[in-house]
């Protein structure tokens, strides 16, 4: 029936039906109907008439002790999505957003033993700017991408990982850089997302201004990014 769509709200039974999906995760792969009411807000008798539609079409399945647990329709459909997923041109896309906004040079870097490794990188078109090759091995010490998969890739359970590091002329006397950690959907750290160019163009105010833009850029991706290893 037309009244039960809205062209702002959609369709509020697909949308209570889609909320039950995302009641399970990977704490909860298998959840009763009470808990279900609980985690939903959905009374039961609206939750068991959904679940007659989703095991219809294989999103939800009831087992013999009466719990609910994900179909099978959604592997199907991961599988998909999967298959049409290009992290690649993810990652690309994002460091080119960030040249627009910051005019530097965007870079994406994943640790390879004791180096780092820059995986994906964008540069701005102007005359001066720092130049790194994408496949470039630097050091893992110096610079701020480097301490960035330092702090999020050792084994010091002590250690709080930095959510923001900026080197100025760490590795060269006249680069300046900043960088901040990419993590993927389920909340693995896959990589360091830097800044640089000429230390004369950082002062205090770009240096907010590229942050605010480094951590917006790497929140976006964390919503995106499904693979714990992005170099494949």
């Amino acid at each position: 029936m037309e009244t039960s769509v809205s062209k702002e709200k959609g369709v509020e039974a697909v949308e209570r039906a889609l909320s039950l999906l995302d009641c399970f995760d990977q704490q909860h792969e298998k959840l009763s109907l009470a808990e279900l009411a609980q985690r939903s807000g959905l009374y039961k008798s609206t939750i068991l008439r959904l679940a007659v539609s989703l095991e219809r079409f294989g999103y939800l399945e009831r087992l013999e002790t009466g719990e609910f647990i994900l179909g099978r329709s959604l592997w199907r459909l991961g599988s998909l999505y999967r298959g049409a997923y290009d992290q690649e041109k993810i990652m690309r896309s994002a460091l080119e957003q960030l040249v627009r906004n910051t005019g530097e040079t965007a870079s994406c870097y994943i640790r390879k033993q004791d180096m780092r490794l820059c995986l994906y990188r964008c540069e701005p078109d102007r005359a001066i700017r720092h130049s790194v090759a994408e496949g470039s091995r630097l050091p893992l010490d110096k610079g701020a991408s480097g301490h960035i998969l330092q702090n999020w890739t050792q084994t010091d359970p002590d250690t709080e990982p930095s959510e923001f590091e900026i080197s100025l002329g760490e590795r060269d006397a006249e680069v300046a850089a900043i960088a901040v950690p990419v993590q993927n959907s389920g909340g693995v750290f896959v990589c360091a997302l830097a800044l640089s160019g000429p230390l004369g163009r950082f002062d205090d105010l770009a240096i907010e201004r590229h942050k605010r833009a480094l951590i917006a850029s790497a929140q976006q991706l964390s919503s995106l990014l499904i693979a714990d290893d992005i170099s494949r």
